[in-house]
This record gives structure tokens, C-alpha cells and sequence, in this order.
């Protein structure tokens, strides 16, 4: 049932997709903030086989038998909300942009569940330039929603210390998991007016979209560096170099891996066992390598790979 605020039925619409937003989603459900609608992106097809696959978030929808509605067109959330005249929106990692006539419907605005400290990491990418900084710590922001993406005043923030283990796909989870438990403080004292917006205080820290290339390895680059471009990109994209093979040039992408003190000469990316385990020089160190992928063949522990492809050793990865 809706959360009753003064023996009003709370009308709350949800809108997200990708896993931070089913996360927040199931949190909010499971303490009776339960949506009266959920807005996301359509079911798109994934991988070579192009199977149909629903977002995260209407997985979490349906399992709690929310009502849907699928779209990619900001232009279709006016008659929709309209229709519904909610109370409140939350939104949490969205690409819908809300309109300036559809973020004054609900009598107590629009709030949005951001993964990191505003003013410092607007845009799409947060998680991972937290990751890729090497940063100490990040955490969530609620803020009312602007027609400026990112732009609007804060609610509340709460920090998360960061650890050196941390990879996209645990550091989503884990602020996902804070930010549903942040909202399900806040919502009734905002909802009371105990709550005052105050405007993002600080220079904005900007964060780009991150694409398949993102995850090319630049052995020139320190070993913390490109490990720590790992963890950012922990399962997607990934990271990848290319070894020149006779007259072929294969991609290779590394899926485990561990700095190691160890180097061999001076030369960027040159390939190297020691100790029966396969390192690769960075700037300064090495790293070991422990599983990998050659471009359309199955993931391998590196000691199955060097049985077909010993001729890696003494390379030098591009």
C-alpha cells in the first residue's frame, strides 16, 4: 500500500532503468514507498544473438507487479504524469529528461538519487571517475530536480568511503543500496517541510559517457592506474590491448589481474613470465595476469591460454 501522509494516500512515480535504479526501486518497495507507476526505457536486444532483455528496473517492477511504461521519448511523460497527478517523483539513473511543465505537477517536486558528491561528478559517469581518480571517498546526493541535468539544489548527501577493491558493479550495489536507505529517511521530513533545498556549493566536476574504447590499455600508464581503470570498468566495458601476432592484430582482454612489484627492462607492455606467472610491463610495474580473452573465443586461465599462445612471452602489447 502507499505510504499515508496525513491520512493522504502518498501517489509516487519512479522512474530509472539500469540496475542503481532496481536496486533503489526494491528499496522503497519493501518500505512501502510503493510507486503507483514506474517509468523506464524499452526491452532492447543484447549481445550477438540480439535476445530481447528487459531493463533492470522493470524486472524489479514486475516482480512486485507495479505498473509500466516503457519509453525513450521525454515528449511522452507529460499526458502520462498528467494523467496521474503524483504527489512526488523520484528518478534514479534515468536518460528521460523532465520537462519544465512536467516537473511542476507533483506537489512536492521531483527528487533525483545521484551517485556522488555534488557539485563534483555531473554527468553520466560517476561511479567510474571515482573509481578512476583513485578517490578516498564518494557517496549519494538527493536533489530537486531543474530542467539542468545534475543542477539542482541538495536535499541530503551522505559520504561512502571508497577501498581499493571497489569495481563499478560493487560500488553501484553499494550506493544503491545507500541511496534507497537515505530516501526512506528523508521522504517523510521532506514531505513535512522539515527539509530545506540548499544550492550545490563548490565547482562542478563534470564526467563523460563512457563507450567500448574507454577500456584501451596505455601501458605507458602506472600500474595503479591501469588497475584502477579495471575496477571502473568492472564488467563494462572492460579492459583491452592488442597483441600483434604474425601479420595479425588481436584483441586481448584482460578479465583478472593483481600489480606486481616485477618489471623486465624498460619497455611499456612487454610480456613476460616470472615465478610460472604472466606479467606485463606498466610504467613503473608490472601486472600479473591471471585470466584472459582473445577477441571471439572463450575467457581462459592464463596457464590454459599460454598452451596455444606461448608465442605471447617477450611481445610487446599495443
Amino acid at each position: 500500500m502507499n505510504l499515508k501522509i496525513k491520512n493522504c494516500k502518498l501517489k509516487i512515480i519512479f522512474i530509472g532503468t539500469p540496475e542503481f535504479g532496481a536496486i533503489i526501486l526494491e528499496g522503497l518497495v519493501k518500505k512501502n514507498y510503493r510507486p503507483i507507476l514506474v517509468i523506464t526505457s524499452p526491452d532492447k536486444p543484447v549481445g550477438r544473438k540480439k535476445i530481447i532483455v528487459p531493463p533492470p528496473v522493470k524486472i524489479t517492477a514486475e516482480k512486485y507487479n507495479l505498473p509500466i511504461f516503457q519509453t525513450e521519448k521525454s515528449s511522452d511523460l507529460k499526458p502520462q504524469i498528467k494523467k496521474i497527478n503524483p504527489d512526488l517523483i523520484i528518478s534514479a539513473s534515468t536518460k528521460l529528461i523532465l520537462p519544465k511543465e512536467v516537473l511542476k505537477i507533483p506537489k512536492y517536486g521531483c527528487l533525483n538519487v545521484h551517485p556522488s558528491l555534488l557539485p563534483k561528478y555531473q554527468g553520466p559517469s560517476p561511479i567510474q571517475t571515482a573509481i578512476l581518480n583513485g578517490d578516498k571517498k564518494t557517496g549519494i546526493s538527493i536533489i530537486l530536480m531543474t530542467e539542468k541535468i545534475d543542477r539542482g539544489p541538495v536535499i541530503f548527501k551522505k559520504e561512502y568511503p571508497l577501498s581499493n577493491k571497489e569495481t563499478l558493479q560493487t560500488l553501484t550495489k553499494n550506493l544503491a543500496q545507500l541511496g534507497a536507505n537515505v530516501l526512506i529517511e528523508i521522504i517523510p521530513k521532506w514531505i513535512k517541510g522539515k527539509i530545506k533545498p540548499r544550492p550545490q556549493k563548490g565547482k562542478p566536476v563534470f564526467t563523460k559517457i563512457i563507450k567500448k574504447e574507454d577500456g584501451k590499455i596505455n601501458w605507458k600508464k602506472s600500474a595503479e592506474e591501469i588497475e584502477r581503470q579495471f575496477r571502473a570498468f568492472y564488467p563494462w566495458p572492460g579492459i583491452f590491448t592488442f597483441w600483434k601476432k604474425n601479420d595479425k592484430k588481436l584483441r586481448l582482454k584482460i578479465l583478472k589481474l593483481k600489480i606486481n612489484g616485477a618489471k623486465k627492462g624498460t619497455k611499456p607492455g612487454l610480456v613476460f613470465l616470472k615465478d610460472n606467472k604472466l606479467h606485463i610491463n606498466c610504467k613503473d610495474k608490472s601486472i600479473i595476469v591471471y585470466q584472459l580473452q582473445l577477441e571471439g573465443k572463450k575467457s581462459m586461465e592464463v596457464k590454459e591460454f599460454l598452451k596455444g599462445h606461448s608465442s605471447i612471452i617477450d611481445t610487446e602489447l599495443i
